[in-house]
């Protein structure tokens, strides 16, 4: 049995992010869910490991590792011999730095669980009124990103191989599609997804297919 372990919710983009990092680069881990609604997050057993309070965590053999893009890059650095998620040339690898962070930090934090519970809980937004503040800030994000896969297309978001930048995309596309955002828009975008969702180790970290899935 492995000892590394993923401590996720199913539905979180972040923790997606490093299901799909795992299995591109064909490393076993055990799954550990933390609900999320249910508040396993901020209970003291998972404090301790992860004060921070958030998913995801990893754990690689008593390596412990929180914010997505922090494990994605130790897991390029500690398994080199694996398909690598950044490429060496430094333009190139900035490239797909800032498509990733463009998702990732500017995009993901403003729709997730704790912003929607604040949202509610000081400002009054019912279930659509949260939707909606959802919707408008992928929007905001994707008429940027789509621009920029429009000015290099390639197969994926940054070239013919997966690459950072995609294991922060298809997430995303994910959670537009759950809140409803048209995507008409977005054509770029979602034939980059489409490619994706065909890929072995996309497919098997979708939601749907964890073990906490509801």
């Amino acid at each position: 049995m492995t000892d590394r372990v993923l401590y996720g919710y199913f539905r979180s983009s972040a923790a997606y992010r490093v299901r799909i990092a795992l299995n591109l680069k064909a490393l076993d881990y055990r799954y550990q869910p933390i609900n999320l609604l249910k508040g396993e997050q901020r209970s003291a057993e998972y404090l301790a490991i992860n004060p921070h309070g958030l998913v995801p965590l990893l754990d690689d053999g008593g390596v412990r590792i929180a914010q997505s893009l922090a494990i994605c890059e130790y897991l390029d650095e500690a398994y080199p011999d694996t398909p690598r998620l950044l490429p060496a040339e430094p333009a190139a690898r900035a490239r797909v730095r800032a498509l990733a962070l463009a998702i990732a930090a500017d995009i993901h934090p403003l729709q997730n669980t704790r912003v929607g519970k604040y949202l509610q809980t000081e400002y009054g937004k019912d279930e659509e009124g949260k939707a909606e503040w959802i919707r408008h800030w992928i929007r905001t994000g994707f008429d940027a990103l789509e621009k920029q896969l429009a000015e290099s297309p390639s197969r994926y978001a940054a070239g013919d191989e997966p690459t950072l930048a995609d294991v922060c995309l298809l997430p995303q596309v994910f959670s537009a599609r759950r809140f409803g955002v048209d995507l008409a828009p977005y054509p770029n975008i979602v034939r980059v997804a489409d490619e994706l969702e065909h890929l072995q180790a996309f497919a098997e970290a979708h939601p749907s297919r964890q073990p906490d899935a509801m």
